[in-house]
């Protein structure tokens, strides 16, 4: 089974479980995720299956949203609620400095990515060390944020929700944490819903509970692998470019009507009946558009 199946990950499943699950459910052996989500998070989740894997080191659209809840006043080793709590202190942030907070933290920001994150170093993943008590150097990252929105602030509770669109390699613990430590106070995540990953949103998804129910019935459909590139042009070919394309040979550009002359554009190739052949790249040295990647 070739495609892409969204999964809205439940809570307390690793993301490698939810594969585990689907493989089982779907019968495929070759099958990945696209973007790591915590145990305790949930939402958008895309898993690739057989050939789809092919995408996951080239998927064009890397950034991703959440929306996060947190709570001031409280601090813990894994940034979140569900870890050991290592400071409590009072605090008294304001809705308005904290709107004037979220202003200094969008745009491109760095981050040192937490202990308790799959970031590896030196071999390990980063949890490996912190599970055994010991803290290693990490080099701060620079991410981007898009954009981010305060839901709701209860200035009593010092608890509230973000909405946030960032770049890949964002995390928002750790966003939540130097928010807090701008204002003077601590902080950590207290929930965490992935809305949007790789161009596809929650309304995308299922749950592992309809997968089953689509697999008992035999219905179950990924999505076609080209979904994955909706962001390039398409570039439809004759009968003699396809079967040239195909068999891996490069199509002279000159032959090629509304190609851009833009070295290493990509396109989708399509043939005559509008279907995914693979992607293209262009080469402007050699004059050709070569493959790509074949799905």
């Amino acid at each position: 089974m070739n495609g892409i199946i969204v999964i809205n990950k439940p809570k307390e499943f690793t993301s490698f479980d939810v594969v585990a699950v689907v493989r089982k459910l779907t019968g495929e052996k070759k099958a990945g995720h696209t973007g790591t989500l915590d145990p305790n998070a949930t939402g958008v989740l895309p898993v690739l299956l057989g050939s789809a894997t092919k995408a996951q080191d080239i998927i064009p659209v890397q950034d991703k949203s959440y929306t996060a809840d947190f709570l001031f006043g409280k601090a813990t080793d894994t940034l979140d609620i569900w870890g050991e709590v290592t400071e409590e202190k009072e605090s008294h942030i304001t809705k308005e400095a904290l709107l004037s907070a979220l202003e200094r933290f969008t745009g491109k920001i760095t981050q040192l990515p937490p202990m308790y994150s799959a970031v590896s170093v030196g071999g390990k993943r980063l949890y490996e060390y912190a599970r055994q008590g010991i803290e290693v150097e990490r080099k701060s990252r620079e991410v981007t944020v898009y954009s981010l929105e305060l839901l709701a602030f209860d200035e009593a509770t010092q608890a509230g929700r973000i909405s946030v669109s960032c770049s890949k390699g964002t995390y928002i613990r750790t966003l939540i944490a130097d928010i807090a430590a701008s204002l003077g106070t601590v902080g950590c995540m207290t929930a965490l819903v992935r809305t949007s990953a790789c161009g596809y949103t929650l309304s995308d998804s299922i749950t592992l509970d309809e997968l089953k129910a689509q697999s008992e019935q035999g219905e179950i459909t990924p999505r076609e692998v080209e979904s994955l590139f909706t962001v390039y042009p398409v570039l439809e070919v004759s009968d003699k470019q396809t079967f040239r394309f195909k068999n891996g040979n490069p199509l002279d550009l000159i032959r090629l009507k509304d190609v851009e002359k833009e070295d290493k554009k990509i396109y989708r190739v399509h043939n005559r009946n509008e279907e995914f052949l693979s992607l293209g790249m262009v080469d402007l040295e050699k004059g050709v558009l070569k493959l790509y990647k074949y799905f």
